[in-house]
């Protein structure tokens, strides 16, 4: 009997991976704390709100995959009396919604901590390590499905499925962790590495798994996520700052490594204004063990007191690009900082 299966694991290559990778965001310092649970608190202020929404591959498929995050995360100073050093701590919370197409999606909330150790009596330079934890939920419509014996011989699938669905839905917990390294001297080089790892307990993701019959009904595992980046921001003047910068995610077959330039220009140092600009490219590994040339990312950004507001394209340069004439993905950021003290970076941004 032809099994439903077949179809589920067509979005997800229909995605660009298989079941057992993540999206990301071309974006990834405008959401932190998805990038990076050490990042939770990781500002000079007392709360961030940051909100992400990518929208790819519209012009090639009737339904987009669409993905959505947003997060609220907020800093907390520690013993200020007891330490000549600025320790901190943060806390979060992340909602996460990710949907392929096919009235498929994966919704997820995660509480994300940090703790941040001052290496400097200045407060410009931490070493922090962060955990999450959270539950996930995956679900479909099978109402939208159509099969072979639906079919009713003249003008459409309307008679009754012989077919065997499983539940429509199940949740599983999810649990992340992650160390990050930042040293930002006031009109010097700065500089930001970390490394998470997620999925630590590779959850099981099938809708058909039955532990009493693996045979018949398989396992598939979310394969964990290892991830690095390193971002080094150099002054070059009072108005201009470049950060060359490097990620690369590892999971299972799959791997993204992407790398380039952010600018930063201040146009007014009253008002917090200033403008981003940057590019990087992508190349990508699939299950075949082919490295392949994926995506050139353009970015542009504006700051505005408190306002952070990001628009990125990605421009796919892969075989995809054929159909896709070129179109292929947008992202859009927004965040908002509180209580912002001064111009000390801690986390990079966009």
């Amino acid at each position: 009997m032809q099994r439903i299966t077949l179809i589920l694991l067509s979005i997800f290559f229909i995605n660009g991976s298989a079941l057992a990778q993540d999206q990301d965001f071309s974006q990834f310092y405008a959401s932190p704390v998805t990038l990076n649970p050490a990042l939770t608190g990781a500002f000079e202020g007392n709360f961030r709100v940051s909100f992400i929404y990518r929208d790819q591959w519209r012009s090639v498929l009737d339904e987009p995959v669409t993905t959505f995050s947003t997060t609220s995360d907020f800093r907390f100073h520690l013993w200020k009396d007891r330490s000549k050093n600025k320790d901190a701590a943060g806390f979060g919370i992340v909602f996460h919604k990710d949907s392929p197409g096919l009235s498929f999606s994966t919704n997820q909330i995660l509480l994300s901590g940090a703790f941040h150790k001052g290496l400097s009596p200045r407060g410009n330079q931490y070493l922090s390590l962060g955990f999450q934890l959270g539950i996930a939920q995956r679900n479909t419509n099978y109402s939208t499905l159509n099969f072979n014996d639906q079919f009713n011989g003249t003008n459409g699938y309307t008679e009754a499925t012989g077919e065997v669905f499983p539940e429509n839905n199940f949740a599983y917990a999810d649990y992340n962790v992650g160390i990050n390294y930042s040293y930002a001297p006031s009109r010097r080089p700065q500089i930001f590495a970390g490394a998470a790892m997620s999925h630590i307990t590779t959850p099981e993701v099938s809708f058909y798994y039955d532990e009493k019959d693996p045979e018949d009904f398989p396992s598939n595992r979310l394969h964990r996520k290892y991830s690095a980046y390193v971002n080094i921001v150099f002054p070059i003047g009072d108005y201009i700052k470049i950060s060359p910068r490097a990620l690369g995610y590892l999971q299972g077959p799959h791997f993204s490594a992407n790398a380039g330039a952010n600018f930063r220009f201040s146009l007014n140092s009253i008002t917090g204004t200033a403008l981003h600009l940057g590019s990087w490219g992508r190349l990508a590994g699939n299950e075949q063990k082919n490295i392949f040339a994926d995506a050139v990312v353009f970015l542009a950004g504006i700051e505005y007191q408190n306002f952070l507001v990001g628009l990125s394209y990605d421009a796919n340069i892969s075989d995809l690009s054929n159909a896709s004439q070129g179109r292929s993905t947008f992202e859009i950021s927004l965040a908002y900082l509180g209580n912002y003290e001064n111009d000390l970076v801690v986390c990079p941004k966009f």
